[in-house]
């Protein structure tokens, strides 16, 4: 087996942008900063403001394998996308594992996402337990911490 280095996250799916506001302001407030969260939702106005509100900028707008049209920003992104540049053709399905995802939670993640879900993630260590916490009380929906050990 090879090892790799594996980036932690913590996930979770929010049902709507206005659920996803209150878990965003929830993480800003106990110290997570911007810099830290990834969201990744289904093309729309709302997911667009979103993006814009909590990053200040536009998100990048992707076609990715199981969802469809989706924008994104943040370090998860990056970690998904890999070398080479898989996301759009494998989806959240076949990249979760980047980051320490078992495939069963990277179906349900992809699932939710593209049912219109607001997909959240944190780049937390060693913080992990506080993002979950405040994702699971916030909304964030089948919310889990990356564990695997990242051996392919």
């Amino acid at each position: 087996m090879i090892e790799t280095e594996v980036v932690r996250f913590t996930v979770g799916v929010f049902q709507d942008a206005a659920w996803a506001v209150n878990g965003l302001e929830a993480l800003k407030k106990a110290g997570f900063v911007p810099e830290s969260l990834t969201i990744l939702a289904k093309e729309s106005p709302e997911a667009s403001a979103l993006i814009e509100k909590t990053f200040g900028s536009a998100g990048e707008r992707l076609e990715l394998a199981g969802v469809g049209a989706v924008v994104a920003r943040g370090p998860l992104v990056e970690a998904l996308q890999g070398t080479p540049r898989d996301l759009t053709k494998r989806g959240l399905a076949g990249t979760m594992q980047r980051v320490g995802f078992q495939a069963h939670d990277a179906r349900i993640f992809e699932a939710l996402a593209g049912r219109g879900g607001i997909l959240v993630a944190i780049r937390s260590e060693p913080r992990a337990a506080d993002a979950l916490a405040i994702l699971h009380c916030f909304g964030g929906g089948n919310a889990a911490i990356g564990a695997w050990t990242g051996r392919v």
